[in-house]
């Protein structure tokens, strides 16, 4: 099972460091190579750079969240969700079809729940989960009641 894994190139998880300046403030953000390249490929997808790229999704955060918090994370989380969706063939591997041609609630709808947008989860709407209800739910399984 694990040579699935540990026979990924030592370089594919080699940090890196980019400065970036987001409206004028130069920030730097350290991200593991696989991460850079996966958002190297959704960039040009639209005819972005990865820093153009990464204005975009900080604006875009901002503004259905009002904060940012850990862009690092989001980021990896976001490489990783493009990566999840296009294993789904939500998102084409053809990558001359821009991101930003796809209908969203499309590309959305009928997800597994660790995929799905957050107000569709219940626990977003205000319905408590038990720890092994939360954990069977991230690993696809049904808790035994």
């Amino acid at each position: 099972m694990c040579e699935i894994f540990i026979s990924a190139s030592p370089e594919s998880y080699e940090s890196r460091t980019r400065s970036v300046r987001l409206h004028g403030v130069v920030t730097s953000l350290r991200l593991e190579n696989l991460y850079w390249d996966v958002l190297a490929e959704i960039g040009e997808r639209d005819g972005m750079t990865v820093t153009h790229l990464l204005e975009r999704l900080y604006d875009e955060l901002v503004a259905s969240r009002g904060e940012v918090g850990n862009f690092a994370s989001f980021l990896r989380v976001s490489a990783l969700r493009y990566m999840a969706l296009q294993a789904h063939r939500r998102i084409p591997t053809d990558v001359t079809v821009p991101i930003r041609s796809l209908d969203a609630r499309a590309v959305l709808a009928g997800l597994p729940e660790m995929l799905s947008p957050a107000e569709h989860r219940g626990t977003e709407l205000g319905q408590r989960q038990s720890p092994q209800d939360s954990a069977a739910g991230r690993h696809g399984m049904r808790a035994q009641a």
